[in-house]
């Protein structure tokens, strides 16, 4: 597979998206729950709406999620359907890791 410098500098600005623990709760919400209005993921990831809506916006404009409106109701949905498996591979890595720890001492 090519890969270009610009593919790179793509790849290197979504992982540091994914970089932040915040937004990694947040997004863990809109991929275990779904759909889900701005305060519902707010309040799933323990975090003020305002903190919530910034790493929204920030997540839309990677496009890893996006929004619709209902109303009044900003809704998110999870976009780009690698980033389950992608999160979970990495838990995954962790796991091991800490077994392989356990299993050491």
């Amino acid at each position: 597979m090519t890969r270009t410098p610009q593919l790179l500098e793509e790849a290197a600005r979504r992982f540091a998206l994914l970089g932040d623990p915040t937004r990694l709760r947040i997004l863990h919400v809109v991929i275990d729950d779904g759909e889900r209005s701005v305060g519902d993921i707010a309040d799933s990831a323990g975090v003020t709406r305002y903190n919530a809506s910034a790493h929204l916006n920030r997540l839309a404009d990677a496009g890893l999620v996006s929004r619709r409106r209902q109303g009044t109701t900003v809704l998110y949905r999870l976009c780009d359907e690698s980033l389950p498996q992608i999160c979970e591979t990495m838990c995954d890595s962790l796991r091991a890791q800490a077994r392989d720890l356990l299993a050491s001492v």
